[in-house]
This record gives C-alpha cells, structure tokens and sequence, in this order.
C-alpha cells in the first residue's frame, strides 16, 4: 500500500475485519485467521473495474485430460494455491481508507492506493486468473485454444499440461521430472500445498 494525500472518501472502498478460528477434527483450536474485506459491493462497474468473471474450465477437457492419465500411465497432481486471490496484481487504482489503528498520525487524512487485490474486490478472481496466465505464458506453455484454463507445454518429447479451476491446479505429464521441476517453480511464484 502506498499512502496518498488527499481527500478521495467518495472512491474509497471500504473495508472490514472477518475473525474466524480454525479448528482441528476433535474440536481443539488449530489456528487463529483474521482477513481483511474490502467491501467491493459498493464499486461501480466500468468505473472501478472492468471484467471481472473467472472461466471455468470444461468438463470434456478435464475427462480428456483424464483418459489420457490413464491411457499413458502418467503420474497426475493436484496443487492448492493458498490464498490465490491475494496473489493478483490491480490495474485499476483502488483506494481505501487508512485501517482503524493504523493510522498514520503525521497524514491521519491520506487514504492507501492498494496495488494488490483484496478479498471482497470485484476484480480479485480475474486479477488471480491474469497473473497465472501470465506466468504460464512466460514459462513456455501455450494457452489452449479449446479451453482457456487448459496450458500445454511441450519440448521434445515430453508433454506437460495444466489444468486450472480457480485455485486448484491439476498437472500431469509425459515426464514425472519436469511435473516437480515446475510444481517446484509454480511453488517459487505461490504459496501452495501439493495435494498429491
């Protein structure tokens, strides 16, 4: 966040605090979460964002993708980015007001032009989706033209393809050492959990 100094109240999305405690299966407290909520129900479309829908990936590709784990034999794993939404980058300027308690008290008047999403953002499943992509392109793989969450990357003999639905990333392969060297570059990028 980036203070500015001025006056921009009517622009600034609001925000709030979610508390939650997250808990083991026998009931006993695992950890403590606290996420800040922007209120995005107040952004005005065309104004503050643009497009905002994610796609979703179809369901013929995913049982392609399927039949040919099993006609192969390759290894298939399942990858959960945490947080994926926090992980976009805005091209829109968003504003928000200074957070209760972190007020800076030389500027109390300045508001936070935020160059990250926020849970709560309108833009913040799209913005996720842009910034995947975009990694993705970077790396080599090519975007699908049947299924725009479906990346294919090849080099050789080996072939790679990568599914995604929203924060969930299903990677298989011709080759089991290029599946860890990129769910080792993906990790690099993201913090995520190998499902397995």
């Amino acid at each position: 966040m980036v203070f500015r100094s001025f006056y921009f109240s009517s622009k600034c999305s609001r925000y709030k605090w979610i508390f939650s405690i997250k808990r083991n299966s026998d009931g006993t407290i695992n950890r403590y979460k606290a996420r800040l909520l922007a209120k995005g129900f107040k952004q005005v479309p065309g104004i503050d964002f643009d497009e905002i829908y994610i796609p979703i990936v179809k369901s013929a590709t995913v049982r392609i993708i399927i039949s040919l784990v099993v006609h192969f034999g390759w290894s298939l794993r399942q990858l959960d980015i945490n947080n994926a939404f926090l992980n976009g980058h805005l091209v829109e300027e968003v504003f928000t007001n200074q957070l209760v308690g972190f007020v800076d008290s030389s500027n109390p008047t300045a508001v936070c032009h935020l160059h990250r999403v926020l849970y709560g953002l309108h833009q913040a499943p799209r913005s996720w989706f842009d910034r995947l992509k975009a990694n993705l392109l970077s790396w080599g793989f090519q975007n699908s033209k049947a299924d725009n969450l479906l990346f294919i990357f090849r080099d050789g003999s080996v072939v790679l393809y990568i599914l995604v639905y929203v924060n969930d990333i299903i990677v298989t392969g011709s080759d089991v050492s290029v599946i860890q060297k990129f769910t080792s570059k993906l990790h690099g990028c993201f913090a995520l959990k190998d499902i397995g």
